[in-house]
């Protein structure tokens, strides 16, 4: 394989309702609410389902990989139960290995339910269920050991079991890679995601607010002179400013494609990894690798949702 990602298992389960069934429960158009068990099976069970999709940040990455005729593979927690099926199914449709062994657990698959409104407006729901709840007999590390590099997402990190299985895949993996997912991720974690970035992975994917937010500064400079001086690759999106990598003294940069249609930026940082790690893997140069990951992020922020087909 050339990548095996490790992230949350999150199955995305969309629905369609009308402006009525916003109000009625509460919901701000729009967003994304965390909710508990018991409200997602409240607001499931009046819902007709339109379709469910094998989601995640890094599973997407992983989809977009396969897409591009790369041989990759998933670890993420899920139950057996109907949920944890169709996103097994789902990923195997899409030519992504699963190396879990599903069980009955305490917890549900974790699910993400996507409201569309009449407007096309996404309103989501996000129960993670027992995805956060990975731990190291989790690791498969054969898989691990199959792979030139392990993807991992910043969302998934915590302290306790998580930790210890990113602990343990890090130690087997040939080489690393993580996306810091979220400048929430990034406040919450910073010392550890700093000793991740400065010690344990080879590349690091960040958006500006994230960078800035790991290196506790608000300049810029600050943050690519920072990257500058890890001696490994630091990958930096920046929304209109294009994107950057960063490798010891050297400094890539790519612009934005133009006249783009923007219909929906979900998966938009999540394939943009996926075109970086396929340039990177299929020995592009930096430059290369940045202008297929910003071909490919500016495919999917033109449709619905985080597939390209």
């Amino acid at each position: 394989m050339k990548i095996l990602g490790i992230g949350n298992a999150i199955i995305d389960v969309i629905c369609r309702v009308d402006d009525n069934f916003l109000k009625k429960n509460d919901l701000t158009k729009g967003t994304m609410k965390l909710v508990n068990q018991n409200e997602f099976k409240a607001l499931t069970s009046e819902l007709k389902i339109e379709e469910t999709i094998s989601g995640g940040s890094v599973a997407n990455s992983m989809v977009g990989l396969s897409q591009l005729k790369n041989e990759v593979g998933f670890i993420g927690k899920i139950n057996n139960d109907k949920l944890g099926n169709e996103y097994e199914k789902g990923l195997k449709k899409e030519k992504v290995k699963f190396f879990y062994s599903k069980k009955d657990e305490d917890a549900p698959t974790g699910t993400c339910l996507i409201l569309i409104t009449p407007d096309s407006e996404r309103t989501m729901c996000t129960f993670l269920g027992i995805a956060g709840k990975i731990n190291e007999n989790d690791i498969n590390i054969e898989a691990i050991k199959k792979s030139e590099i392990t993807f991992f997402e910043g969302y998934l990190w915590d302290e306790g079991h998580p930790k210890k299985a990113f602990e343990k895949a890090i130690k087997s993996s040939k080489k690393t890679a993580m996306s810091l997912s979220d400048k929430f991720c990034v406040d919450r974690h910073k010392s550890n995601f700093l000793n991740l970035v400065k010690n344990s992975l080879d590349i690091t994917f960040a958006n500006e607010q994230e960078i800035l937010s790991l290196v506790d500064t608000n300049s810029f400079e600050e943050a690519v002179s920072f990257s500058k001086n890890l001696g490994k690759l630091v990958v930096i999106t920046r929304g209109e400013k294009g994107s950057m990598a960063i490798k010891n003294e050297e400094v890539f940069e790519f612009g934005v494609q133009e006249n783009l249609e923007i219909v929906d930026l979900t998966g938009a940082g999540d394939l943009f990894a996926a075109g970086f790690l396929h340039g990177y893997i299929n020995n592009f140069s930096l430059n290369e690798c940045l202008e297929k990951g910003t071909e490919m992020s500016s495919k999917i922020i033109q449709k619905i949702g985080a597939r390209l087909s």
